[in-house]
């Protein structure tokens, strides 16, 4: 077995890379990659989404709303917006509003119980921007965390 990086394109996500996976090779010769607790993979991704300083894109926001549980619908009703809104945030066709950007990110912070930042901060990183952020990703095994955020 091996390690390496590997572009985690498994969440719907363009921009997440995780480096020192398991890599084992199956019965028929072809390398299989291995992903453990992808639960708490999933959760340091939505961490790296509301952490990155540039706005959201909208992989980025129907990530964060599949992670919370939420609907299209339900999540619109949250930011006063109606789902169609939501739809084409998330679709890339509208540019996603700073200011419901910022609620989303919070409201992620609670439901996923995320690390905490302030609403001043969380409105600094709701602008939107052309660049995709990456979120580098290391896989670890340390007091209990198989995952820890490197960069977002």
């Amino acid at each position: 077995m091996s390690k390496v990086d590997h572009h985690y394109t498994e969440c719907g996500l363009m921009n997440v890379f995780i480096s020192g996976i398991d890599v084992c090779v199956d019965d028929d010769g072809d390398e299989v990659v291995s992903i453990p607790a992808v639960n708490e993979l999933h959760r340091v991704i939505a961490h790296g989404i509301v952490s990155h300083s540039k706005g959201m894109s909208g992989e980025e926001l129907r990530f964060l709303r599949t992670e919370m549980g939420l609907t299209q619908t339900e999540l619109a009703n949250h930011v006063h917006r109606d789902k169609q809104s939501l739809g084409r945030w998330e679709r890339g066709e509208i540019e996603l509003d700073g200011s419901a950007e910022a609620l989303i990110r919070r409201l992620a912070i609670e439901k996923l119980q995320l690390p905490d930042a302030g609403i001043d901060e969380l409105s600094r990183r709701s602008v939107p921007s052309a660049v995709p952020q990456p979120i580098q990703i290391s896989k670890v095994d340390n007091g209990g965390h198989a995952y820890e955020l490197v960069a977002a």
